[in-house]
């Protein structure tokens, strides 16, 4: 191999360690290389040879598709695609040409689009910050336990596998009795109903003195065997939570609790729904979630959540997205393994359908929309009512969607119907308007932040002014 020809990619394999949770010597091992060899290669020290990359494209998904030798990997299509590019001809024969003969341009072509790709994304997260709590860099605990999770690409590993584990172990146990018999032997913890006449009252609550969970009457039964799932696994896996919330470095005493429990609840969700037969039952209905709820046990909701943490390298599941809105608007839970990312603070664009689904309780809706960027998604909303189990504590309601970009509509079963192709079935969305750059939206609620405004007094539309 003379030089020019290797591939030097070390960033990009650190990172894939990183996010699989691994220490080098684990990885290694998983490589067939020494602890050395790996070290190098995370340096640039060593070139990955042939070998090393077809153990890490099978054991950790480390895809180079379409990538340079010697440059870092890129999705060049989504480079070309880029709004920045609108009306530049590039041929891709002659593009491919330079980019394969001229490996260091195209490392300097990469390293410039990611740059400013993240720069972009640093401006919407600030200008939304901004937005929202009028302070720079301020990150209430929620929130950073949030992006917390977000930068972990929503998947645990270790505490996914040990769920795995678990959930063979009890086998045809893996039911609310099975749970519950599993906490009283091995963690001496007994299940009562909680009779409050207070409406307020929790829906569990855990007294460690006495050992006893307190489950709420009347709360769905999904809810209920998620929530045996949820104090099993915070005593399963107490050490491993401990740690894993102690390494992430949070900033307040606030947020490293909530993420303990947002450990516990992924842990818990990795129970009911085990990896493989959850993402081999998903493949094979082409991700109906009706199937998927009846067959697991679980909430709309929760085999929605799942589905967006379907991300274990080498077998990762469909790319979706996942969000749960309320009536307001707000964005309360959201995790993106496509193209697409959410605004990290406020709502999101009104023309997304997870709006209306808002206020259409148990109909799914489907809508194919189109980004800024060029990029086609089918989405799937569906608005859920939660009771409280009380006439005096009114049911949440909420709507959550999944969907993933239009490349993937053969495996999404809610895609049937819909021509993809069709210009005039596309609804445009936007991000959020502080940061969409359309022009011509009458829904927009805020100018951009980054385009200057035409204001004329003679002159009315559906708003007070113009995008120049």
């Amino acid at each position: 191999m003379s030089r020019r020809k290797r591939l030097y990619a070390g960033q990009r394999v650190r990172a894939v360690r990183r996010h699989s949770g691994l220490n080098q010597a684990a990885m290694a091992e998983a490589l067939g290389i020494s602890t050395s060899y790996l070290s190098q290669i995370e340096n640039d020290e060593r070139p990955i040879t042939p070998q090393v990359l077809t153990q890490l494209s099978r054991h950790f998904a480390f895809e180079l598709e379409d990538a340079p030798e010697g440059a870092p990997s890129l999705n060049w299509q989504s480079l070309l695609d880029d709004p920045v590019l609108a009306g530049v001809e590039v041929d891709p024969v002659r593009f491919a040409r330079l980019r394969d003969s001229h490996p260091e341009i195209a490392h300097i072509i990469t390293n410039l689009y990611q740059g400013y790709r993240q720069a972009a994304e640093r401006s919407a997260m600030l200008d939304d910050s901004l937005a929202a709590t009028g302070q720079h860099n301020a990150r209430l605990p929620w929130e950073e336990v949030r992006d917390w999770f977000h930068e972990s690409g929503n998947y645990i590993d270790q505490l996914d596998r040990n769920a795995e584990d678990i959930a063979e172990e009890l086998g045809d146990e893996l039911n609310p009795d099975g749970l519950i018999a599993r906490l009283h032997r091995d963690h001496g913890i007994t299940v009562k109903p909680l009779r409050a006449a207070d409406p307020n009252a929790p829906l569990s609550q855990y007294d460690a003195a006495s050992r006893t969970l307190f489950l709420a009457e009347g709360i769905a039964p999904e809810s209920r065997y998620f929530m045996l799932a949820h104090r099993l696994m915070a005593h399963e896996m107490r050490f491993a939570i401990a740690i894993l919330a102690a390494n992430a470095k949070l900033k307040s005493e606030q947020a490293q609790k909530l993420v303990s429990v947002g450990l516990a609840n992924y842990a818990a969700g990795a129970l009911v729904m085990p990896y493989a037969r959850f993402r081999e039952a998903a493949m094979a209905c082409r991700h109906d979630i009706d199937q998927l709820t009846h067959r697991f046990g679980v909430s709309f909701e929760q085999a929605c959540h799942r589905l967006s943490t379907l991300q274990r390298p080498g077998a990762r599941g469909l790319p979706v997205f996942f969000c749960r809105v309320d009536m307001a608007g707000n964005i309360t839970k959201r995790h993106s393994a496509t193209r697409l990312q959410f605004a990290r603070f406020g709502g999101a664009c009104p023309l997304w359908v997870v709006h209306e689904a808002a206020a259409i309780p148990d109909r799914i809706l489907v809508q194919m929309a189109e980004t800024p960027d060029g990029l086609r998604y089918v989405s799937m909303a569906k608005g859920l009512v939660k009771p409280s189990g009380s006439y005096g504590r009114k049911p949440r309601r909420y709507a959550v969607a999944l969907g993933c970009e239009v490349e993937h509509a053969r495996h999404f079963i809610y895609a049937d119907g819909l021509d993809t192709a069709a210009a005039g079935a596309v609804t445009p969305i936007g991000i959020s308007c502080r940061t969409c750059p359309r022009d011509n939206c009458d829904q927009r609620a805020f100018p951009p932040t980054d385009r200057p405004l035409v204001i004329d007094p003679d002159r009315r539309g559906m708003v007070p002014y113009r995008i120049g």
